[in-house]
């Protein structure tokens, strides 16, 4: 899955689930500060991206994440360790 699939994705995701707009979504948000999710958001966030992946991914690989980018990143972490496997 490239880069740009993934922030496809999760910009999506932040459009349907969150009612974000589109144009508010940079791989430079704070998805807490600047667009106000939650942790029980992040988790809906979370379950939302396993299912468009397909990528197990767990809230462990989310405690450092604060920005858009941040997320993308924690998705291709995993989508390279489940290659590797």
């Amino acid at each position: 899955m490239t880069e740009q699939e993934i922030r496809t994705i999760l910009t999506d995701a932040l459009v349907n689930l969150f009612e974000i707009e589109s144009e508010r979504i940079m791989p430079e948000t704070n998805l807490y500060e600047d667009l106000e999710i939650d942790s029980i958001d992040a988790i809906d966030l979370i379950d939302h991206i396993k299912r468009e992946t397909g990528r197990k991914l767990q809230a462990e690989d989310f405690r450092s994440v604060r920005t858009v980018e941040d997320v993308v990143q924690a998705v291709l972490r995993k989508d390279a360790g489940s290659a590797q496997q």
